[in-house]
């Protein structure tokens, strides 16, 4: 009976103690580049969180580095950056598709992106535009919706079918009344991309931006990623992706896929 509850004593310390770890882990994803700084309040208010437990956890990321004060609001820590930085030194993807990125970007005077899913959003992984001064200006690790977006609809549409079906049906949720109307949209991309190869967004996300993607499937651990193509829509026109763009990006995606898998 002692040896019992002894377990049961770790066993609670244990759960507590990946509680906490959730806890804190849903803090930090409420920083974002658009909202470097943000309050005790704040943090309240986006994680839904007890006003008392914010300040017992940010008191403690503090104290490890993932966290730093900026007067009576927090910043993101050098550790969460160091996290950060790993991360991202271990997609050799991220360089090897950098120069064709570039090369295409110049060509066609657009933004390129890479992207990941961040649960049921999309986030920029890296971003290559031309000189052109209407090319999109958008920030590495900037979010963006899955349903609505190019990005968020290739991505989708590379997954297999289980893993979409739970996803749409998070999506479906937690959009509530606007769900149908995304549900046919996202129906559509995904009938073009068993046609084409892509998924596009005309004005969808954005009412002045048009976009196509594709997915990019990682030999590695089966990882999903996204390579995009766009432009506000007066300079990249619906035709011009269709005619054009989207074709040249499906083929740098079978291109970067290829170097990939020769890499050592």
């Amino acid at each position: 009976m002692e040896q019992t509850s002894e377990n049961d004593s770790a066993n609670q310390r244990g759960t507590a103690g990946v509680a906490a770890l959730a806890r804190g882990l849903e803090l930090l994803r409420c920083f974002t580049p658009q909202e470097p700084v943000l309050s005790n309040a704040e943090l309240t208010q986006r994680s839904g969180l007890a006003k008392s437990t914010v300040s017992r956890l940010t008191r403690t990321l503090v104290e490890l580095g993932y966290l730093r004060r900026s007067g009576r609001a927090y910043g993101v820590g050098p550790a969460v950056l160091a996290l950060g930085y790993a991360a991202l030194a271990n997609l050799r993807l991220r360089e090897l598709a950098r120069p064709q990125m570039q090369a295409l970007a110049d060509a066609t005077q657009t933004l390129v992106s890479l992207a990941t899913r961040d649960r049921l959003a999309m986030i920029y992984l890296k971003n290559c535009r031309s000189a052109a001064s209407v090319t999109l200006r958008v920030s590495v690790g900037t979010q963006l919706p899955l349903a609505t977006t190019s990005v968020g609809r290739a991505f989708l549409a590379g997954l297999p079918a289980a893993e979409r079906t739970f996803l749409t049906g998070q999506l479906a949720a937690r959009e509530g009344a606007a769900w149908p109307a995304q549900a046919a949209a996202l129906e559509r991309e995904l009938r073009r991309y068993a046609e084409h190869g892509y998924c596009l967004s005309l004005g969808e996300w954005k009412k002045d931006t048009n976009a196509a993607a594709t997915p990019l499937h990682l030999a590695e651990g089966n990882e999903l990623l996204v390579l995009s193509i766009g432009g506000p829509a007066f300079a990249v026109t619906a035709r011009q992706l269709e005619d054009e763009l989207a074709a040249r990006l499906v083929a740098l995606a079978r291109h970067v896929e290829t170097l990939l898998a020769r890499a050592p």
